[in-house]
């Protein structure tokens, strides 16, 4: 694969910590304040102590290869290669306990993708699982946005959703779609004692009829305002945090 150029101090500290061997440049920003040169600092010398040698440059150095929200730090690294249908399967049954799965069904926006791999790295979800078209992918941006989550999570990309669950649920997983119909119920009375799938659709269009057909649960998330909908990183963050609260719990 290419390589791109990584930033932001989350996301370029976490691809030092787990995959140093993907680097291949690193630019650091001079004259920055005293606080920003201290985080800087242990950025270097996590870099150097892999042998790696950063370089010293202006801001403007770093906008044109980082775009202007680097925080000082960019590197130009091989991007992370996402397991497949065939790897995810292996995982789970790796893995075995009762899994939590998270699958976004066409999500574009690389902001919302960084934010659901930030909230599956914080309640320890055991997979995402992502199409591999008509969905944005392990962008720059997207990895930014997941603050080093990018980087931890189990994540895999598919050619066929549909076909990857009916085979999640030949191993056993029951999936849960979420969005409002005559047959849904609420997230709150739903709970989640069995090996899920949870599936988040995409932004504004919700689940594909293809994947819809696929769930044996509908969930919906209580709203009582005058709001109709939420984002899909903020509402999988609230679904994901409920599904997973027992196994929370026990930790």
């Amino acid at each position: 694969m290419k390589p791109v150029w990584f930033s932001g101090l989350h996301a370029v500290e976490s691809i030092l910590r787990h995959r140093p061997e993907a680097v291949l440049e690193m630019y650091v920003q001079e004259s920055r304040d005293e606080r920003g040169e201290e985080r800087l600092a242990q950025v270097r010398g996590a870099a150097e102590a892999f042998g790696l040698r950063p370089q010293r440059v202006g801001r403007d150095t770093l906008d044109k290869h980082a775009g202007p929200q680097h925080q000082g730090v960019a590197v130009r690294a091989r991007p992370r290669v996402p397991g497949d249908e065939v790897g995810l399967l292996r995982h789970l049954e790796q893995r075995g306990g009762t899994p939590l799965v998270l699958v976004l069904d066409g999500v574009t926006d690389p902001h919302n993708l960084g934010a659901c791999l930030r909230t599956a790295d914080a309640v320890g979800v055991d997979a995402v699982v992502v199409p591999r078209r008509n969905a944005c992918g392990l962008t720059p941006v997207a990895c930014r946005s997941a603050v080093g989550a990018a980087e931890t999570v189990p994540y895999f990309e598919i050619n066929n959703l549909s076909r990857t669950l009916a085979q999640l649920k030949e191993a056993g997983l029951w999936i849960a779609g979420t969005g409002r119909s005559e047959q849904s119920q609420s997230l709150h009375e739903f709970v989640a004692d069995v090996p899920l799938a949870v599936v988040m659709g995409a932004e504004g269009d919700g689940m594909r009829r293809l994947t819809r057909e696929h769930c044996d649960y509908l969930l919906e998330i209580p709203m009582v305002g005058t709001v109709e909908s939420l984002n899909v990183s903020v509402a999988s963050a609230v679904v994901l945090y409920h599904l997973a609260a027992p196994r929370l719990a026990n930790r």
